[in-house]
């Protein structure tokens, strides 16, 4: 896994500025997660940590265009990421456990931020929950695989569940 430790050691109250526009590291982690993602403009973040006691506030914004493929049909689209983040991180104190690990740690004396972690998170977070082509998009045919954007493929057309076969006569008459 990609990772981007930054030292944040030494920052000034204000705060610094730090940016990130590695193709490699996106590359690896679409890679990494077998996404089938690849960028068309190239996903740069920028983003400002200012130092607070026992920890970091980090804010910015992830921006970029990526070719995902659709959730229905498969056909390449071009997902927009443009994400503002705000987020504290704080060091795990030795006593506390967790779950997952954080985001800052001490390393030979200097507090360190990952980065790489960091952005992917964002990343994910900006992606749309289901990616589709067109809101209409009709998918792909599940015996055969045409893609039904196309037009209808020469499968047959399913009956229905043969545990319902004795209702499908069934009519129900109104009442007044």
């Amino acid at each position: 896994m990609a990772e981007h430790w930054l030292d944040i050691t030494d920052l000034p109250a204000e705060g610094r500025e730090f940016s990130l526009d590695d193709k490699e590291f996106w590359a690896e982690k679409w890679a990494e997660f077998q996404m089938g993602f690849e960028a068309l403009t190239p996903l740069s973040a920028t983003f400002t940590v200012q130092p607070q006691p026992r920890g970091a506030l980090v804010r910015g914004r992830l921006a970029g265009e990526v070719s995902a493929p659709c959730d229905r049909c498969l056909k390449d689209l071009s997902v927009r990421i443009d994400q503002p983040f705000d987020l504290f991180e704080q060091l795990e104190s030795p006593d506390e456990e967790s779950v997952e690990p954080g985001l800052l740690r001490e390393h030979k004396g200097r507090l360190e931020l990952d980065a790489g972690a960091m952005l992917w998170e964002e990343f994910v977070l900006a992606l749309p929950t289901k990616p589709l082509c067109s809101e209409d998009c009709k998918g792909l045919c599940p015996d055969c695989g045409k893609d039904l954007n196309e037009g209808p493929c020469g499968c047959a057309k399913p009956k229905g569940d043969e545990r319902m076969a004795a209702l499908r006569g069934l009519t129900i008459a109104k009442k007044d």
